[in-house]
C-alpha cells in the first residue's frame, strides 16, 4: 500500500483548483438511470470512488465513458440489462444505495445489497425504506439484499412523507424516485445540502417538475418521461474547507480557486472566531491568519447549513495547538473519533468521551508513523503533519483517493513538503 509522507513546511503560498463535488457526483450519476437518453456531467472529479459508481452503473448495463481526462462523464441508460446491484461492488461504498430509487421508478423493481463505505457509523438502510415505502414500493429484506418492487412492477405513486431524520441519502432516494411517480408528491424534512439542490437542477434540465429544494419541503409532480441532459457538477465544499484549513494550519495565504464562501457558511464563522481572515476574491477564496495563534473554538456537527461533519476531523487538526481548550461534538456519526488517537500519537491532548472530543491545543506536534482509518480521516492527519515537527508518515492512504483528487500536486504546488511513496 501507498503511504505519503509529510513534513513540517513553513508558510503555503499560491492557489489552488478546487474540484466538482464527489458527494453530487455520486448522486448525479445514478439519475441516469431515470431516463432512456444520455446524461453528460461536466467539471467531474477524478476519484476512486467515481470509478466505482462507473463499475455499479455498467454492472446494470448503463454505458459509461470518461472523456477529456475524466472531467467529463457521458452516460447512457438506454438498455438495462438487470435491475440488481450485486454486493461486490456496492459493498465498496455507501453511495451505492443510491441506484435503488431511480431503479424503482424506472423499472418497477430493483434488487440492491446493503451498502458498505467507511466505518465511521452503522448510517442504517430504513429511512430510505420508508420513504420508498410511502411512494408504494413494496421492500423486503432477504440475505442481505434489498428487495424491492412497484405494485403489479407499475409506476410508482404519489405521496407525502416526513423524514425522522433530515437524510440525505433518503431524501435524494426519494426525489428521484417520486420523479416518474404518478401524481404529487412531498418530502418534509428533507436534507437542504447544496449537492440536492444540484441534483434537482440536472433533474429539472432533464424535464422533472420539482420545487423546494433548499428548503425543508420539497414537492416533486411526476412526469411520465425524462429527457437527456447536460450538467455541471457543483463545487466540492469539503475539498474547499479542508484546503483553506492548510494555509491556517501552517502559515501563508493561500487563494481557492472556485471556492463560494455561502456554501460553507457555519465552517466559515468558526474559523473568522479561531483569527482567521477569509475574503472573496475574483477567482474564488482567500485565506490566512490573522493571529500568530489560532483562538480554540467549540464546534457541533449538525445537518446542512451547520457544521459538516466531513470536516469535524480536518478541523479537530487545528484545534491541536490552538490557544486553549475546544469542544468538538459529533452529532451526524456515532464513530467519527478515530483520527483522535492518531493525532495523540502525533503529541496532542485529546480526551474523547462518547460523541464529544475535548482538545487541548499544545505549542507544538511532532511527526510520527500514523494510520488512516477513513476518508476525512486521513486528510486531517495530512493537515498536522505540515506543521508537526519532524516527519509524518501516514498509511493507508487509499481512503484519500475516494475524495481527494491529486491531493498530493496541489499542496505542493503551493510549497507544502509532501510525497506519496510505494
Amino acid at each position: 500500500m501507498d503511504s505519503i509522507i509529510v513534513e513540517e513546511s513553513g508558510p503555503l503560498n499560491g492557489k489552488i483548483p478546487i474540484a466538482g463535488a464527489k458527494n453530487a457526483c455520486l448522486t448525479l450519476m445514478p439519475a441516469t438511470l431515470l431516463s432512456d437518453e444520455p446524461l453528460t456531467l461536466i467539471n467531474a472529479p477524478r476519484l476512486s470512488d467515481i470509478g466505482t459508481m462507473s463499475l455499479l452503473l455498467q454492472s446494470l448495463g448503463v454505458e459509461v465513458e470518461t472523456l477529456n481526462e475524466g472531467l467529463v462523464l457521458a452516460l447512457s441508460s438506454h438498455a438495462l440489462k438487470t435491475t440488481r446491484a450485486d454486493y461486490d461492488i456496492v459493498r465498496k461504498m455507501r453511495a451505492s444505495n443510491l441506484v435503488l430509487g431511480p431503479l424503482l421508478a424506472r423499472a418497477g423493481e430493483a434488487i440492491v445489497s446493503l451498502p458498505g463505505g467507511c466505518a465511521i457509523g452503522a448510517r442504517p438502510m430504513d429511512l430510505h425504506i420508508a420513504a420508498l415505502r410511502a411512494l408504494g414500493a413494496e421492500i423486503e429484506l432477504k440475505d442481505g439484499y434489498l428487495h424491492a418492487k412497484t405494485p403489479n412492477k407499475g409506476r410508482l405513486v404519489g405521496g407525502t412523507h416526513k423524514l425522522k431524520f433530515a437524510s440525505v441519502g433518503a431524501t435524494e432516494n426519494f426525489i428521484m424516485a417520486a420523479c416518474l411517480a404518478k401524481g404529487r408528491s412531498q418530502l418534509k424534512n428533507a436534507a437542504m445540502e447544496p449537492e440536492i439542490v444540484d441534483l434537482v437542477k440536472c433533474l429539472k434540465s432533464m424535464g422533472a417538475n420539482i420545487s423546494g429544494e433548499g428548503t425543508k419541503t420539497v414537492t416533486i409532480k411526476g412526469v411520465e418521461k425524462l429527457h437527456g441532459a447536460t450538467h455541471s457538477v457543483v463545487m466540492d465544499r469539503i475539498e474547499l474547507g479542508t484546503y483553506m484549513l492548510a494555509p491556517v494550519i501552517a502559515g501563508g495565504e493561500v487563494e481557492l480557486v472556485g471556492g463560494q464562501m455561502e456554501l460553507l457558511e457555519a465552517f466559515c464563522k468558526k474559523l473568522t472566531e479561531a483569527g482567521v481572515e477569509i475574503s472573496e476574491t475574483a477567482n474564488g477564496l482567500k485565506v490566512k491568519r490573522k493571529l500568530d495563534t489560532i483562538n480554540a473554538v467549540d464546534v457541533t456537527t449538525a445537518v446542512y447549513p451547520g457544521f459538516p461533519t466531513d470536516l469535524q476531523a480536518q478541523m479537530m487538526a487545528l484545534m491541536c495547538t490552538a490557544s486553549g481548550v475546544s469542544t468538538l461534538e459529533e452529532t451526524i456519526f456515532e464513530n467519527r473519533f478515530m483520527h483522535a488517537p492518531e493525532l495523540i500519537r502525533m503529541g496532542a491532548q485529546i480526551d474523547v468521551q462518547g460523541g464529544i472530543a475535548r482538545v487541548k491545543g499544545v505549542p507544538k506536534l511532532k511527526g510520527a508513523q500514523v494510520m488512516a482509518t477513513d476518508l476525512r480521516a486521513s486528510v486531517s492527519l495530512i493537515l498536522a503533519g505540515l506543521t508537526a515537527q519532524g516527519k509524518t508518515k501516514v498509511s493507508r492512504v487509499y481512503h484519500l483517493d475516494r475524495g481527494y483528487e491529486k491531493l498530493v500536486e496541489k499542496l505542493e504546488n503551493v510549497g507544502a513538503k509532501i510525497e506519496r511513496v510505494r
